[in-house]
């Protein structure tokens, strides 16, 4: 399994996206403004307190307010509060918290009107994005993500990731942890800390240690809203959680750019900064590599899949709908081995596509109906298997009696949305057709199910004189591709009455 990051920068920004094995599962705009992301540090004014909702909304300078609830407060909400207060105010001239006084922890159980007021100043840190009408969701749990571990002020516990199973291992990094990590501060050690040496691990400790202390000088003498401590920017922070031995190569379209990136990755990994490359083609990067393609087979209300089956995905109020389709997909020696087949292919797509549209909430999935019992089991369990590398937080239920399965996924971003289809070239605006590049992509489908599954021998396809062209178009035609791979001439006729994405098969006599 390899791993490949295109970079294609742009007058408002740049645009990241993450291949494995030259399949697109990641996307990312960041724009030029990347003001309110996930991780960011405010110092904001409580608006009001709601004692209904056991919370308070609080003014970043977002258009509109931000939500904080009771629960996101954290336990050491007393402690850090004091720290900000005396570090606004000059009090206390150290972010040291070696010798920091700590307070009571809060109740969990406790009311936010006993611990917040209107016009009150605090820090919190934006744990969701803003989302459609929704202002940004905030937390005053202050962590500081590393590469190898994350920094969690105002606590001394150690926390090892579970996917870390050799008990050796992780008695060695608690241990490790343990002797370096500054006193009132505790650590989540993540999943790539695994068999690292010493020295690799201080120094990502080290970094955030400097975060921290660029926080504490931030906040002197500022007044609310104020950012205080950002995030790093898309890119590097891909780079920083994904950036392993199995990336293969980042590519860039920009010098500048690329120059930043390679000093970034040969920081975090020393020697890993040659796979950093600088693109200079003439046509645009990401049409260079086939994913301007992929995003548009992969953003539609339809998105088909190679052995002939599609998923239709159902946007709605309350959550998202995705229905699986066998199409015209056959091959297996009954209805249920198919059945299972093309769930198995639809389950392994789904789970791209919820993180490369990074869809959140709740999503149903009607699959297709199965009667034994270890089929479903078998389905559950590659569906939860193919999801175990989503970052964001979800839990998959087995699927009904109805073959339906439900899911939760955590939602700390608005859905990427791009919009594929096109302005209709017969009705001039007041319809709209399916993006026009994937007509050649149902063409071949139909052709693949007419020749291996319908067993027809002599095929005639008649097209649009300009689909002729590009199916006949250079030494390696898309015709000769097909005579190629299914041993048939395969006869392609313009016809000027045929509309532009009208096609039609005819079996030759």
């Amino acid at each position: 399994m390899s791993y490949e990051l295109i970079v294609n920068s742009t007058p408002t920004g740049v645009v990241l996206a993450l291949m494995r094995d030259k399949k697109l599962i990641e996307l990312h705009e960041e724009k030029i403004s990347n003001d309110f992301s996930v991780g960011d540090i405010y110092l904001g004014k409580v608006r009001k307190v709601v004692p209904n909702l056991n919370a308070a909304f609080v003014q970043v300078g977002y258009e509109k307010d931000a939500f904080l609830h009771y629960l996101d407060l954290g336990p050491q909400f007393r402690s850090f509060d004091k720290w900000v207060k005396g570090s606004i105010q000059g009090k206390i001239n150290t972010p040291d918290l070696a010798k920091f006084k700590k307070e009571k922890d809060l109740d969990k159980d406790g009311k936010i009107k006993e611990v917040l007021s209107a016009n009150r100043v605090i820090a919190v840190q934006v744990a969701k994005e803003p989302i459609s009408a929704k202002g940004p969701r905030l937390s005053t749990e202050i962590t500081l993500p590393g590469r190898f571990v994350v920094l969690v002020p105002f606590s001394n516990k150690i926390s090892i990731s579970q996917k870390i199973k050799d008990e050796e291992e992780r008695v060695r990094l608690r241990r490790l942890m343990n002797s370096i990590k500054p006193k009132n501060f505790g650590v989540i050690i993540r999943t790539v800390a695994q068999n690292k040496k010493v020295a690799e691990l201080d120094q990502d400790l080290r970094t955030l240690v400097e975060n921290w202390q660029k926080l504490h000088k931030e906040l002197r003498n500022s007044r609310p809203p104020k950012r205080v401590l950002g995030e790093m920017n898309r890119t590097t922070a891909i780079l920083r959680d994904l950036l392993t031995s199995d990336f293969t190569g980042i590519t860039v379209d920009d010098a500048t750019l690329a120059d930043e990136i390679r000093e970034y990755v040969e920081h975090i990994d020393p020697g890993k900064s040659k796979i950093v490359k600088t693109y200079s083609g003439r046509i645009n990067i990401f049409d260079n590599h086939g994913i301007n393609h992929q995003i548009k087979a992969s953003f539609g209300h339809k998105v088909a899949m190679p052995s002939g089956s599609y998923l239709i995905i159902e946007h709605t109020e309350a959550m998202h709908v995705i229905d699986v389709n066998s199409g015209n997909r056959k091959g297996e020696k009954d209805q249920e081995a198919n059945a299972l087949a093309t769930n198995m292919e639809a389950a392994s797509e789904i789970a791209r596509l919820l993180k490369l549209r990074d869809m959140g909430g709740i999503i149903s999935i009607d699959f297709i109906d199965m009667h034994e019992r270890k089929n479903n089991k078998a389905l559950h369990e590659h569906l939860k298997k193919e999801m175990s590398g989503d970052r964001a937080k979800h839990n998959v239920l087995a699927p009904s009696r109805f073959g339906v399965v439900e899911m939760t996924r955590q939602r700390v971003r608005p859905e990427t949305e791009i919009k594929t289809a096109e302005v209709c070239p017969s009705c001039k605006g007041t319809g709209e057709v399916t993006a026009t590049i994937l007509v050649i992509d149902e063409i071949e489908n139909n052709l693949k199910y007419l020749i291996e599954e319908k067993k027809q021998k002599n095929i005639s396809l008649v097209v649009h004189p300009f689909i002729e062209a590009y199916l006949k178009k250079g030494i390696n035609s898309r015709q000769k591709k097909w005579f190629m791979k299914y041993k048939k001439w395969i006869s392609i006729k313009g016809s000027d009455s045929a509309q532009l994405l009208q096609y039609e098969f005819e079996e030759n006599p």
